[in-house]
């Protein structure tokens, strides 16, 4: 018996070299597997990881997504599969440029007035530096991904064809260029696509004004210097003497205007009076108004969030400062009605700064989502995918029944450029100047647009290797929070381009919160480094507590000493192989065994055949838990105080059938435990006498028609 397990088990000691050792066997390139492991399947699967953003450490969000991707991948590679496990890293544009600005701030600087291609430079140096060390941490969690075909969505190659994208869909009709509303956060200075502001409910002010002969409502005075229409449904009895077209005079925020009335049947005439007037520069709504009645739109605020000199005395002024002086001003002319001051509204903000979005008209690109949606659904219709767990899809098909046309691009330096070009009033999408008095747009990508292609990209897409052979991937694992952002943008791409769905399977992982099941949040404090937790408890017993009781779907509280426990359960299993290698030194591994060791041996095939079941169904937690409880509760408790009593007596027999078993059971039990604590168990398997070569590679136990013919939970 070794040495080393007269010694606990030790975690720091072990995990860098184990891993050195998987990397530096190719392994993890399935180009490389043994031919005696893949001469029993031979078939590919593929997983393409979603890319951790390389602007910061990981956080145990992501220690659940590799350790899902990790497991599905180990199991499959030692099921003869020829496993490739696709790893990269996102620039992920608005989110790193936002990192690098609070960088800015500390240092008491401002992108504003920065040379852009020095911004750019100073971010992609950043970048680069954290993308270096975010793989470390990969590594660090046992993830067995192939390092070899890394790849960052900044690499030229696949900034290449994310423009070539841009152009065929632009030639396609499916993008276009359109003076539209959009959201727009003043503080960073540009726009967001729907999925990047939050809609949060508040409490606002709702006035009702006198204007004219009418009662509006509104939560945004700011906004009304420039209203010179006022709108109601077309079969409004209330209001039936108005025709459309009318005009009337009134007294307004800075005098007297006349204003015109319009129909529209947009008008909710139960909502309020039934009665608003519209600024269409700074709603979607009205600006859609306004586009069928073909009505004049005026900017009021300007890009800082500030009024325009239309506001009169109130111009330079922020909307939040302005708008009690302008109620004030109305009440004092006779024309505010009435004041709600607990009217819950809905507010967007951006999901990255909170501040208050303000919808603005600007010229900006558009992906047409209409026709590429459809597609989508007719894919999920036809089950070319599905979803785990499966009241998933509802929300994938909300979104995609309910799309609108989504901006592209971004007012921000950090991104991969938008090959366009401007010569006057025209338009041209193309990879190179078309000559000379053409600009090139600054404008860069919205960061889904590029990692909406991934799958494609990371297998090879259009005419790599291995795009024919590990393209549509069998799995996305990801987070449920990107159902309706990255899924439904990496499936429409994958129709688009490779003419079937990127993925067979989607399955979403819930959030990881808190002990007191809070997201986490730097500001609140409550943040868990994953890295922290492993150097105190070891990999194995992270991976395995983020596993244990996690149903797809569902958010996991995090708590320290679930982990901690699951370190007893490491040291459980270095135990257990010391006692059996103490007491089978001289174990004849052919030996016959007694009918009461069979049952057991069968026993474990069971168990064997239901663990493999589960991970052909992806129900990994379930999986899990069943190795766990027969290692400890069957194995150790069991198993093993039973074999205290037949080593202790005369039977020399029963003493060989056991020590037999024991072996049996060890070399098994460490094979399905692998996927889950890789780490551990390979350590183990590299002292046992008998076994050759890696646990990683080798076979995942093969057991009796007879062990499977059993009924197994859904």
């Amino acid at each position: 018996m070794d040495d080393k397990f007269l010694k606990p088990y030790d975690p720091a000691s072990t995990e860098t070299r184990i891993y050195e050792m998987w990397e530096e066997s190719g392994f993890f390139n399935p180009d490389n597997l043994p031919e005696e492991l893949t001469a029993q399947n031979g078939k590919p699967f593929t997983i393409v990881m979603p890319p951790p953003n390389a602007n910061g450490n990981l956080h145990v969000g992501h220690a659940l997504g590799m350790t899902m991707e990790d497991i599905m991948t180990r199991v499959k590679r030692m099921q003869g599969y020829r496993a490739l496990w696709l790893p990269g890293a996102d620039h992920a544009g608005f989110e790193t440029q936002v990192v690098y600005e609070k960088k800015l701030e500390k240092e008491g600087r401002s992108r504003f007035g920065m040379d852009p291609q020095e911004l750019y430079k100073e971010i992609l140096a950043f970048t680069l530096e954290n993308k270096a060390n975010m793989e470390n941490q990969v590594r660090s969690l046992g993830a067995s991904c192939d390092w070899t075909r890394e790849k960052f969505t900044l690499d030229p190659d696949v900034v290449a064809e994310v423009q070539r994208t841009f152009v065929r869909m632009f030639e396609d009709g499916l993008i276009y260029r359109g003076k539209r509303t959009v959201n727009w956060c003043s503080k960073h200075q540009t726009s967001l696509s729907d999925v990047e502001t939050e809609s949060v409910e508040e409490t606002t002010p709702f006035y009702t004004f006198k204007y004219g002969p009418f009662d509006i409502g509104t939560v945004r005075p700011e906004t009304k210097f420039g209203d010179k229409y006022v709108v109601m449904h077309p079969d409004d009895a209330r209001y039936a003497e108005y025709k459309h077209g009318d005009t009337f005079d009134l007294e307004w925020i800075n005098g007297p205007i006349t204003a015109t009335v319009i129909k529209d049947e947009s008008v909710d005439p139960a909502f309020g009076t039934g009665v608003m007037t519209i600024t269409p520069w700074h709603s979607q709504v009205d600006f859609e108004i306004a586009k069928r009645h073909n009505l004049d739109i005026e900017q009021i605020i300007d890009w800082r969030g500030k009024l325009l000199p239309i506001a009169g005395e109130f111009e330079g002024v922020k909307i939040i400062e302005a708008r009690p002086k302008i109620v004030e001003k109305l009440a004092a002319k006779g024309l505010l009605v009435s004041t709600d001051a607990a009217y819950k509204n809905i507010v967007k903000r951006c999901y990255k700064c909170s501040t208050i979005i303000e919808p603005q008209v600007k010229d900006q690109w558009f992906v047409k989502m209409a026709p590429l949606a459809q597609s989508a659904l007719e894919s999920v219709n036809a089950g070319e995918t599905r979803f785990i767990p499966e009241h998933e899809e509802k929300v994938f098909r909300y979104w995609m029944e309910n799309a609108l046309d989504w901006n592209i691009s971004r007012q921000i330096v950090w991104g991969i450029p938008i090959p366009a070009w401007f010569k006057g009033e025209e338009v041209m999408a193309s990879l190179e100047s078309p000559g000379e008095g053409w600009e090139m747009d600054t404008d860069t990508f919205d960061t889904w647009f590029s990692s909406g292609q991934w799958p494609l990209i990371m297998s090879g897409y259009p005419d790599g290797k291995d795009y024919a052979q590990y393209y549509s991937t069998d799995v996305m694992e990801t987070g449920r929070d990107l159902v309706f952002k990255w899924i439904p943008r990496m499936v429409i791409f994958g129709l688009y381009l490779g003419k079937k769905s990127p993925f067979h399977t989607v399955y979403l992982h819930g959030m990881v919160n808190d002990a007191q099941g809070k997201k986490m949040s730097k500001s609140k404090g409550n943040v868990i480094n994953p890295l922290d937790l492993t150097a105190k408890y070891g990999t194995d017993a992270l991976r395995i507590s983020l596993v244990i009781g996690n149903t797809p779907g569902t958010d996991l509280a995090m708590r320290e000493d679930k982990v901690k426990g699951y370190k007893n359960f490491a040291n459980k299993i270095w135990n257990i192989t010391r006692f059996i290698l103490e007491n089978t030194q001289d174990a004849d591994l052919e030996a016959a065994r007694t009918s009461d060791d069979q049952s057991m041996r069968d026993e474990l095939d069971t168990v064997i055949a239901d663990i493999t079941k589960d991970m052909d169904e992806y129900r990994i937690y379930m999986a899990a838990e069943k190795i766990y409880h027969y290692v400890w509760d069957r194995l150790a408790s069991e198993i093993l105080e039973d074999s205290k009593k037949v080593f202790a007596a005369e039977d020399e027999e029963a003493k060989a059938s056991r020590k037999a078993l024991l072996r049996s059971l060890l070399r098994d039990a460490l094979t399905i435990l692998h996927p889950f604590m890789p780490f551990v168990t390979e350590e183990i398997w590299q002292s046992l006498p008998e076994t050759r070569g890696m646990l990683m590679v080798s076979p995942w136990p093969q057991v009796s028609a007879a062990a499977t013919d059993t009924t197994h939970a859904p």
